[in-house]
């Protein structure tokens, strides 16, 4: 087991193995002090025959249920948790403070039990999932279709950059290790040996099969010239290098998945109804301030331009200048630093060319890029670099504001002069992940938020109601997608169980409704039915889809109808008065209940003794089709529709397929009802 000083040589796993590179390796220095923290190279790798390794290890992925694979992903961040003081120890050689550490590696393994947990909560305990309702192609149902989704058969191949190494490995390893298929991973160089050390720690819990995560520490060679199309390629850093990685010959054609995280020029505004003094314009502020200083402006998600309406551009420039020049920047690993290092001195030189450029149309208001002011560390060391605003007031004239992003602590103030203007000039980025909206006024978010979303993956809207509980512009959260179009790559990552999808092939199947049944796992009308022993008085391990039972039918009367009423409360007019219901579009006169009708139909279908059915915890897809009136006699078909065992509990969901119908044969109710039932019972 490893202690918090990393190896001074990293290695890449590839074939099972821990590898040494062939050729010249490349120092990495620590960010804050300059001084060598590791060693880095891949040459000489066999990154073909990785490739194959990770294809066959797919198979014991695929072989396991969404639950299963849910399961050891809890085990793997639960003893990521652990140990992760050892990747804050490390993590301060980034140049990240404690705070900008928690973002990327509690946030990382955050993400992880966030899947691990969504996945059991939101998915079937299968190996196949199904997308979208039956569609039924022919009238007597002999005859049907369903979209599923399988896991591709190939790796996917995760290029990552250098501003998160835990959180940009793990978000991105959570849905592919979730959907069944196995991963490459390629850290960015300069901080890849915090990479290799949770790698490393990974590997060593044992959990995940041989082959199913692989590392590259350093040039990752030819490796894209052997994806195929069963593979899937990501990528996050420099708009240039993913369109040069987008382009290789092999994924183009191969038609390879590619998703890519680029260039984001965010844009943050303040709502012209967001005064100084307002609890919104004091938002603002502090939004502005943090997204600017955390992990030194480092995030893919920091806001880039700040818009704020011209008669508030004085208060809000000098409210930031203050801010700014307040910021202590120093050390990561001292209890006074704010703001840490960039991640290398090379890093620091691209944001002053980037700087530069700005200032082609935009004047720096506050800060001094050229020189650094820290409270402990060499300036000159480290990669050391103060908080710079920049003021634009000619948006023609500032194209470069809209074109180049300084990927550091760097912000430019832009005023407009009214909502429709704003979203003009958030346009001008030509996409981006994230922008944000301080406003209290519902009509000025309508008009802002439907302009900014066609060119955003996500919005965030603050205002003094959310101000505590908010998680701000700069967060990206497991369940929400992270990415966006045109400038900031076109992809899109997390979503919750959207994030799977990447990784999966969905396939349209055909057939009958009999074979479709056994493909997916889930009964479906004009498959085979069982009519024996009460379905109720079945354990999971004695259910079968398609057990079902037929009801004795109950008439409807107008007294029911009445008692119902008196006794809910419900006396809208349609139940209770004749000539009111029959002026009503839809009845004839006076109508049942809806949800009379579900309790009726519960009284029909269950068997009332104790026995393996433990509880009733919804109905799902709950619609009503027909009207039922006095006279009326109503039956249900229930049927075993799918089985949904927890795998790692006495007890699993099963979803019955519930059907009230008419004397006539007319359907008058259709839904899902979900009960909770023991795996045995000795009853």
């Amino acid at each position: 087991m490893l202690d918090a000083r990393q190896p001074k040589r990293l290695q890449s796993y590839l074939c099972g193995a821990w590898r040494d590179g062939r050729g010249a390796y490349k120092p990495l220095l620590d960010a804050a002090t300059g001084a060598v923290v590791a060693e880095i190279d891949a040459t000489g790798l066999d990154m073909a025959e990785a490739l194959d390794h990770g294809r066959r290890a797919g198979a014991r992925l695929r072989a396991m249920t969404v639950h299963e694979r849910a399961l050891m992903l809890k085990a793997v961040g639960l003893a990521l948790l652990e140990q992760k003081d050892d990747f804050h120890a490390l993590s301060l050689a980034t140049g990240a403070t404690p705070k900008d550490g928690w973002i990327d590696i509690d946030g990382g393994i955050g993400t992880l039990l966030n899947y691990a947990s969504k996945a059991r909560r939101d998915l079937p305990n299968t190996r196949v999932l199904t997308d979208g309702a039956v569609e039924s192609l022919s009238q007597d149902h002999s005859f049907s279709a369903r979209h599923i989704l399988t896991p591709l058969r190939g790796v996917a191949v995760h290029i990552n950059a250098f501003n998160f190494p835990v959180w940009g490995m793990l978000e991105k390893l959570a849905p592919n290790l979730l959907a069944g298929m196995p991963a490459i991973v390629k850290p960015a160089s300069q901080t890849a040996y915090l990479t290799e050390l949770v790698v490393r720690r990974i590997l060593a819990t044992g959990l995940l099969p041989e082959g199913t995560l692989q590392l590259v520490c350093g040039s990752i060679g030819d490796l894209l010239d052997h994806v195929t199309g069963q593979d899937v390629v990501t990528f996050t850093g420099s708009a240039a290098t993913g369109q040069m990685l987008k382009a290789h010959p092999a994924i183009i054609g191969n038609s390879t998945r590619f998703t890519m995280e680029a260039d984001s020029l965010n844009a943050c505004i303040l709502g012209p109804d967001a005064a100084p003094g307002s609890p919104e314009f004091d938002l603002f502020i502090r939004e502005v301030m943090r997204e600017t200083t955390a992990k030194a402006g480092q995030k893919c998600t920091a806001i880039r331009r700040v818009l704020v309406p011209r008669a508030a551009a004085g208060a809000v420039r000098d409210a930031l200048a203050a801010r700014m020049a307040k910021v202590v920047v120093g050390l990561p690993g001292d209890t006074s630093t704010q703001m840490g290092a960039l991640a290398s001195l090379a890093q620091r030189d691209d944001v002053r060319a980037a700087i530069a450029r700005l200032q082609a149309g935009a004047e720096i208001i506050a800060g001094t890029p050229d020189t650094v002011r820290v409270t402990s560390g060499d300036a000159e060391r480290g990669a050391f670099l103060n908080p710079v605003l920049l003021y634009a007031d000619d948006l023609l004239g500032a194209k470069a504001v809209h074109e180049v992003e300084a990927f550091g602590p760097v912000a430019t103030l832009l005023p407009y002069d009214d909502p429709a203007q704003a979203v003009e000039i958030a346009a001008l980025g030509k996409g981006s992940l994230v922008s944000s909206l301080f406003t209290n006024a519902p009509e000025v978010a309508e008009e802002i938020v439907l302009g900014l979303a066609p060119f955003h993956g996500r919005v965030m809207i603050g205002n003094r109601d959310s101000a505590k509980s908010s998680t701000g512009h700069g967060s990206p959260l497991p369940m929400l997608v992270h990415g966006g179009p045109g400038r900031a790559g076109g992809g899109e990552e997390l979503g919750g169980m959207r994030g799977l999808h990447h990784y999966m092939q969905r396939s349209a199947v055909q057939g009958t409704p009999r074979l479709l049944t056994a493909v997916t796992g889930e009964w479906m009308q004009g498959a085979e039915t069982r009519a024996d022993t009460h379905p109720f008085r079945k354990s999971l391990a004695e259910l079968r889809l398609g057990d079902q039972i037929v009801t004795a039918r109950r008439e409807i009367t107008l007294a029911d109808i009445e008692h119902f009423a008196a006794f809910t409360g419900d006396t809208f007019y349609a139940h209770m008065d004749e000539d009111a219901a029959r002026a009503n579009p839809f009845f004839d006169g006076r109508v049942e209940h809806g949800y009379l009708i579900v309790s009726f139909a519960a009284g029909l279908f269950v068997q009332p003794d104790p026995g393996p059915v433990l509880a009733n915890y919804g109905i799902d897809n709950l619609r009503f089709l027909t009207p039922v009136y006095p006279g009326d006699t109503l039956g249900v078909v229930l049927t075993c529709k799918a089985i949904n065992p927890r795998a790692d509990g006495a007890y699993g969901e099963v979803r019955w397929d519930c059907e009230v119908s008419k004397q006539d044969g007319s359907l008058v109710a259709q839904y899902d009802v979900l009960t909770m039932v023991a795996m045995d019972w000795a009853g």
